[in-house]
This record gives C-alpha cells, structure tokens and sequence, in this order.
C-alpha cells in the first residue's frame, strides 16, 4: 500500500491556491492538513473557492498557526516565500514555493532580471527547478523545490527537443495569456472594461520568464521573447518561429519530438492534418496538468524555418499541477497521482 502524506499550503485565497486545494483533497495519497489565508482565517475554503462547495469542510487557517507537516506548499506573492524561508522550511520536511523567489539559481542574475537583490541568496542552490520534464532525477527526494513561471514552462517544453538535438539557431516566440495569469487582485489593467475583448501586447521585450528559459535551455540560441494578453481566462499559447541550423522535413520533427517527449506522462504531440483542432489549443486544456505541443515546417522558408506551437492551463502545468506533480516525484507516489483529469469540451 502506498503510504500517504499530510500537507497544508501557505496561501490559500489566490487562484494558485485554489488549484491546489482542489488537486490536493482528491489526491490519494495526500491528507490536505490546513490552508492559510492573511483575510479569510475562521472562513470555509468554498466562501473563496466556491467550486469546493460540499467537497471539503475545511476552513481557512491563520498563517501564524501553521502545524508542522511532511509537506508544505507556498502560494504567496512574490517576494514572501524568500523574506520568511527560514521559517517556513522549519514547518517541513519538504516544501515547493509556486512564487518566482526560487527559481533561479544564480543571485545576480535574480537581481538582473527583477530589479532588486535577493532575500536569501543562499538558499538559492538548495531549490530544484519544478519542471519535472527537465529535472525529473533531481526533484525524485528533494527537499525544496520550486515553481514555475507558467510562459516559461510552455515555451520550454515546446523548444526543449530542437535545443538538446543542438538545432536551433534563433527564435522569436510570443505567448498569449489569459487574464487569471495576472492574479486574483484586481488592478487597473484586469477591470473588465479594459479586460474585456483586449489583445495587448504588454511585454513586447524583457518579460522576466526569459530567465528561467534560459537557465533551462542554455545561451545556444538567439531569443526573442513577447508576451500578450488576449480574450481567456485560463491558457498560455506559445507561437515560436524557429530558425534550425538544417532543414527537416514534417517527418524528421515527430521522429524528433516523439523521442524527447513521447514518454512524458503530460506532454502530447498535437499536428493533425484536418479538423479545428490540428494544433495546441488553450481552451480544451482547462483544468488539466497536459501540455499540447505541434508544429509545422515552413515549406517556402529560403532556412530552415519551423514554426512550434504549445499550450497549457497556466493554473495547472503551469503552476499548481507541475506543484503536485513534482510532490508526487519528491515522495515516491506515482507521478500522475492526483493529476489525470482531461480537461473539458466544449467549455
């Protein structure tokens, strides 16, 4: 019999949060212990989550009454998880931060790219990157694990076979985003008359996600990197025009991709030749931890030009399904544990 573990999560009242209490009450091996919440303590998780109603009687917990447990999982804002590490590593064995504080490996280039010096530089080494297609020996025992950034993520899986094959020269990739990326704080730029209907480019260069694309993929290629939002709630696309040091045919590329990702438990191949759905689409991922990668050869290119195409759910692989399924690596349960829901169609 697999045994089981307790986990609580530090952060409970985002939408992070609530993909986690969701994955975490049905999972089968995982005992959801508490959920804190810094304006919600004493209140049910479904007076936030209202999808929760009638499956879980758990209430919000303050953050000062963390018990410890085998595994805590950190959902707060950038910035938190690094100001109180110390604390919240002593809470348990194990933990997995979804805020960017631990993605990076190197101080200076955390300072780089967010404009500020790091908390807890030394901590830095001690995280493993939580992208289970790119660390999957490593995050097997770890003690701390990080998240990741959910553009970064799908533009990783979608470039990651033309990089390790030594292929890829240049590329200019543009992820559109859906609105639930921004968070659950309302601002300027999410009030639904500026929202609604928008396709706005809002990092056209610079977009900090360049970072751990980077330091997954290495400097081997040219990159340019956008990001825009457009009409969604959940899913991050990513459209990558990739220039290859040779030509290959439509042929070569599946050989290619089917090798790099064809055992992977949540990446599929998707380029058909007919129907509406011949390539990734963000839509029919809702709620689910899959990634859909396709591509397609540009035939009339004078180089050697492809174009590949990804998608996820920016909530689940890209945030809180990579979390659990690198809990599921950490713990020695099998890494689909609480993870194989399909997603939805239509929606």
């Amino acid at each position: 019999m697999t045994p089981s573990v307790r986990a609580s999560i530090v952060g409970g009242g985002g939408y992070v949060g609530g993909e986690l209490i969701r994955l975490l009450v049905q999972h089968p091996h995982v005992t959801l212990h508490q959920v804190t919440s810094t304006s919600g303590a004493g209140r049910f998780l479904h007076t936030v989550h209202p999808n929760l109603r009638g499956v879980t009687d758990l209430q919000f917990t303050a953050p000062d009454a963390v018990d410890p447990v085998d595994v805590l999982l950190l959902a707060r804002p950038h910035g938190e998880a690094a100001r109180h590490i110390e604390h919240w590593a002593g809470r348990a064995e194990r933990l997995i931060d979804t805020s960017a504080d631990f993605r990076l490996r190197r101080a200076d280039v955390y300072e780089d790219w967010y404009g500020e010096p790091h908390r807890a530089p030394e901590w830095l080494e001690r995280f493993v990157y939580g992208l289970p297609e790119r660390h999957r020996d490593a995050l097997g025992g770890a003690r701390y694990v990080s998240g990741v950034g959910c553009n970064a993520a799908v533009t990783i899986l979608a470039l990651a076979p033309l990089v390790d094959a030594g292929l890829l020269e240049r590329v200019a990739a543009d992820v559109k985003v859906g609105s639930s990326e921004g968070g659950s704080a309302p601002s300027a730029a999410s009030h639904h008359p500026e929202r609604s209907g928008a396709v706005r480019t809002f990092r056209p260069t610079g977009h900090r996600h360049q970072a751990e694309i980077r330091q997954a993929l290495g400097n081997g290629f040219d990159l340019s990197f956008s990001v825009t939002g457009v009409e969604l709630v959940r899913g991050a696309l990513v459209t990558a025009q990739c220039v290859l040091s040779e030509r290959m045919s439509e042929r070569d590329l599946w050989r290619l991709y089917r090798d790099a990702h064809g055992a992977e438990p949540f990446v599929r191949l998707v380029a058909a030749k007919s129907g509406i759905h011949r390539y990734p689409e963000p839509k029919v991922l809702a709620g689910s931890n899959w990634c859909d990668v396709g591509f397609a050869v540009d035939e009339r290119a004078a180089d050697g030009r492809v174009v590949v195409v990804a998608a996820l759910d920016n909530l689940m692989k890209g945030a809180a399904g990579s979390a659990v399924q690198c809990l599921n690596l950490m713990c020695g349960f099998p890494e689909t544990a609480g993870l194989t829901f399909p997603g939805l169609h239509p929606v």
